[in-house]
């Protein structure tokens, strides 16, 4: 699980006002925290995974990056890991294939599936490590979108943005931003199109991914 359009666009439009410690959970290669200390100069981004393979990756490319001394990889699952100080900002795009069929390869399996407690166990400790003014920022799919805004009630975490993401204006959303917050920050909703047409990228996409991406 190298790069893709899911992590692209959540390391591009998650955001939080003055972010001093950011928090990447399930980093893979490390995009989306190379792409968060990049848009967050004075930032310490942290990055944690749980395939040890795919830390390694992460920890490889951190060090190539000219954001070395603001990153750092730690191979552990999310559930065991604990932090001096809270975090301003956490952003996961994480497995979401619910109890579906397994792929063949295990690691890609875990990277995309897991079961109904993995999402109650990442409310749980993203709000155990998220300051009072923290923001938790995910990319689901609907389904999964939904029944993790309703668990997170029970945490006193409030829905405060959503980004329906579609293919293109003719196409239903496939994916929700959702960003949850302790504070209660009103409501905003928006739509975003990947596509203007078959194989042409939208203008708010080449805009969106203009500094991280060389073809635009």
């Amino acid at each position: 699980m190298k790069i893709n359009t899911d992590g692209v666009l959540i390391a591009a439009m998650a955001n939080h006002e003055r972010p001093q410690h950011i928090l990447d959970i399930g980093t893979g290669t490390g995009v989306m925290a190379l792409m968060l200390a990049q848009r967050f100069p004075q930032t310490e981004v942290e990055a944690v995974d749980v395939d040890a393979q795919a830390a390694e990756t992460a920890g490889r490319n951190f060090q190539k990056s000219v954001f070395s001394d603001r990153l750092t990889i730690k191979h552990i699952a999310i559930e065991q890991y604990n932090h001096s100080e809270p975090f301003d900002l956490i952003v996961s795009n994480p497995p979401f294939f619910v109890n579906d069929l397994k792929n063949i390869e295990e690691r890609k399996g875990i990277a995309r599936h897991t079961d109904e407690r993995f999402f109650e166990m990442l409310i749980d400790k993203s709000n155990e490590l998220l300051a009072q003014k923290g923001k938790l920022w995910l990319i689901l799919p609907v389904k999964q979108a939904n029944e993790v805004i309703e668990y997170a009630l029970i945490h006193h975490l409030r829905l405060i943005e959503r980004i329906n993401l579609h293919s293109d204006e003719h196409k239903p959303t496939f994916r929700q931003i959702i960003c949850l917050a302790k504070e209660d920050l009103g409501f905003r909703e928006t739509d975003f199109y990947i596509y203007e047409s078959l194989k042409v990228h939208s203008s708010a996409y080449k805009l969106l991914l203009k500094d991280f991406f060389l073809a635009f």
